[in-house]
């Protein structure tokens, strides 16, 4: 499997209607089509949400999470979406189990729900709810290259079929989203050319995002850019490729695959 980095959307706005859904359609129809472009259909999924952080890196362990509706002032009827897919305590476990390996900490919250970075993506992607789901927390710290070196840690799941999902949003500025962005095209440019290395090569790079042309632009706060980099470490030493470019209004949105 690859490890991929992929834009959840904004809120619940692929399940509602008018121009909400409209902004985020061309995220929607790319979600929809993920799953055609892996060579094999995932024995399970582990996604790495921006919308979590804990002090130590944490997995969901619950044979059925609930789910945590973490967006605010929207419709009535987004707080009763469902996403009943089955959780993996055994992932969990082993996930945890290669952190500590690698001399990183890691724990496992058999408590935990999935926050809609987890499951207003994969409910698009994987409407059936079928495959069985871990979510991960970030590192409170933030801290580029460690989240890489988390990524390099969990690589091995992708020779067990786990696809490996970091769920943020390449651009992230809610300020800015309706206004002309052109900073964003900037940063998505540095982007592709700085996942182009080798895994060592990419986290060097990537741990200089603040630096990037339109990267403080982009990111105000890099929890959205955390999962790229979990992503990223997770790959192989080939070249990261450009899954798909695409843009809310004018800002640019991005999504990359490591193989």
């Amino acid at each position: 499997m690859p490890a991929l980095f992929l834009p959840h959307g904004g809120g619940p706005s692929f399940f509602m209607t008018g121009e909400r859904k409209e902004r985020y359609q061309a995220t929607e129809d790319f979600l929809r089509s993920v799953d055609s472009l892996l060579p094999a259909r995932p024995q399970a999924i582990l996604i790495i949400t921006a919308h979590w952080e804990a002090e130590v890196p944490s997995f969901t362990g619950g044979a059925h999470p609930g789910l945590i509706y973490d967006y605010y002032g929207f419709p009535p009827e987004t707080y009763a979406l469902q996403y009943p897919a089955p959780g993996l305590p055994a992932l969990a476990q082993r996930a945890s189990e290669l952190l500590l390996a690698a001399g990183l900490p890691a724990q496992v919250d058999a408590d935990y729900g999935w926050d809609h970075g987890v499951f207003i993506p994969l409910k698009v992607m994987y409407p059936q709810a079928d495959v069985p789901v871990v979510a991960m927390s970030l590192q409170a710290s933030l801290d580029p290259a460690l989240h890489c070196q988390l990524g390099a840690a969990l690589s091995p799941l992708r020779d067990e079929g786990v696809l490996i999902v970091g769920s943020g949003m390449s651009y992230h500025n809610l300020r800015q989203f309706a206004q002309a962005a052109p900073l964003s095209h900037d940063f998505h440019d540095w982007l592709d050319s700085a996942l182009q290395g080798t895994r060592a090569q990419r986290t060097e790079q990537l741990a200089q995002w603040r630096r990037a042309p339109g990267g403080l632009a982009s990111h105000p706060r890099e929890e959205h850019l955390l999962p790229l980099m979990v992503a990223s470490g997770a790959g192989s030493d080939g070249p990261g490729r450009s899954l798909w470019r695409g843009a809310v209004g004018p800002s640019a949105l991005g999504a990359w695959a490591f193989d």
